[in-house]
Order: C-alpha cells, then sequence, then structure tokens
C-alpha cells in the first residue's frame, strides 16, 4: 500500500481540533494483497495528513492459489489473526473514516468472497475487492508527491504478491493523468511458486523473464514506453515492498 500522507510519526497527544468536517474525523486504510496485509491510521492537520499508526505482516493469502484456485486454510488463518490486529488498532484509536480493500488473491480465488464473509464475521471489519484499474489508479494517486514535475511523463509500477500494476501519466503543464495502465498477473508470491526462490539458474530465469515481457511488452509498444524512456522523458517510480528491498540490497543496508 503505497500511503496518501508523508509517514510522520508524532506518538505526542495530537493538537486540539474543531468539531466540523474532516478535522474532527481519524482515518484509516487496510490493503490486503496476495503477500502482505497493511494498516495506515492517520488525522488530518494543516498540511495534509499525521500518520498516528500502522500495521505490516506478510501473510501470503495467496499461497498456492495459483495451482488450486482457491484460498487455502491456512493462508486465511494467518489473515484473520492479521486482521484481528488491525480492528484493534482501529478500534483503539477511534478511527470514524475508513477504506478497507482486498485485491489481487481476492480477486482471483473461488472462495475469495466467501473468505471476506469470515472476515467480517471474526474481525468486524468489511473489506471491499477493487478492480485492478482502480487498484492502479490507487497506486498512482499515492505516488503523486514524489513524481518530478520536470520530466513529461512518469512510468509508475506496484509490484505485488500476485500482480503488477503499471502505469504511465502524463506530467505535461502540471497534468496528472494516467494515459495507459496494464495488470500482470505476476507477483512475489505466484512467480516465486512458479519458478522457485533463492538463486535460480540462468535458463529458469530467463524463462521467467520471458513469460512477463509477453505480457509486459503490447503495453510498452502500444504507448511508445522505450523511446521515452530512451529519451529520458519518463521518470520511473517504482512503489511496494519489493521496492524498498531491491533499493536496501542496492544500497548494501543491514
Amino acid at each position: 500500500m503505497t500511503a496518501y500522507v508523508r509517514p510522520r510519526w508524532d506518538r505526542r497527544r495530537p493538537a486540539q481540533r474543531t468539531s466540523e468536517g474532516r478535522w474532527a474525523h481519524t482515518y484509516a486504510a487496510i490493503d490486503l494483497g496476495t503477500n502482505n496485509c497493511r494498516l495506515l491510521v492517520a488525522r488530518p492537520t494543516r498540511s495534509g495528513f499525521r500518520v498516528i499508526d500502522a500495521f505490516s505482516r506478510i501473510v501470503r493469502l495467496g499461497e498456492g492459489l495459483s495451482e488450486s484456485g482457491r484460498l487455502g486454510e491456512d493462508a486465511m488463518d494467518r489473515t484473520i489473526e492479521a486482521l484481528k490486529i488491525c480492528a484493534d488498532k482501529m478500534r483503539r484509536r477511534g478511527v470514524d473514516r475508513r477504506r478497507n480493500v482486498a485485491t489481487d488473491a481476492c480477486r482471483r480465488a473461488d472462495n475469495g468472497a466467501a473468505f471476506l464473509e469470515r472476515v467480517v464475521a471474526e474481525t468486524g471489519l468489511m473489506l471491499e475487492t477493487i478492480s485492478a484499474e482502480e487498484e492502479a489508479g490507487l497506486a498512482l494517486k499515492g505516488c503523486l508527491p514524489l513524481i518530478d514535475q520536470g520530466a513529461p511523463h512518469a512510468l509508475v509500477f506496484d509490484i505485488g504478491g500476485g500482480s503488477t500494476e503499471v502505469m504511465l501519466m502524463d506530467t505535461r503543464n502540471g497534468g496528472s493523468d494516467m494515459t495507459g495502465w496494464v495488470s500482470l498477473p505476476f507477483g512475489v508470491v505466484n512467480l516465486s511458486e512458479r519458478y522457485g526462490g533463492g538463486t535460480l539458474p540462468v535458463s529458469v530465469y530467463d524463462s521467467m523473464v520471458a513469460e512477463v515481457d509477453q505480457y509486459l511488452s503490447p503495453f510498452c509498444e502500444r504507448h511508445g514506453v522505450s523511446a521515452l524512456v530512451d529519451r529520458g522523458e519518463a521518470q520511473l517510480l517504482g512503489t511496494s515492498g519489493t521496492v524498498t528491498t531491491l533499493t536496501g540490497v542496492h544500497l548494501d543496508l543491514r
């Protein structure tokens, strides 16, 4: 989940808020993906929002989904336990405005709707399964503060557990229009299940790249992405835990 706020933590007592409009509310969002369950809780300030609580846990809800077409019992149990923590945090923080969404795993699973009914029964949380297009749009909106307006285009990619969304944005004249998007049916969970984790043989790695390229190339050709990148006219911006991990590896962080 890409936050709409700058994650500036402040555990002090919040400043007095007026009792009207958005100032009277505490907001929360849950993003339940194929790999991760995330929660963000925030309160409004004059400059935007202040994060007052957060939670993230790898639950691998989509484990085995590619093979069986269903969410597994162990995966659902892990996810329910994580969502109970989210529900408790939201109660303790007095959340009264929320949006809780589920993405690829619940979209694809035959028992996705039944699982969300179980979530309501066991946690009290109601989750909405959103489309791939809305998922792409929300990821793009979350990245808007990071877009370099000096570049005429931005190519944003959000690597999930079961899918990857790629969005092209036109930033000319201060714009933020999404001019193209694609949802690839590949993420860290289903790719690792299909091709294996750890160090891959070159032949296996090449096969994985070729499969992903079959889905990505038509989008790039349709929108002239390669030419934009070659001319330096597109900023590349990645969002997700995978991107954060790769950054840590590149910087040799421990």
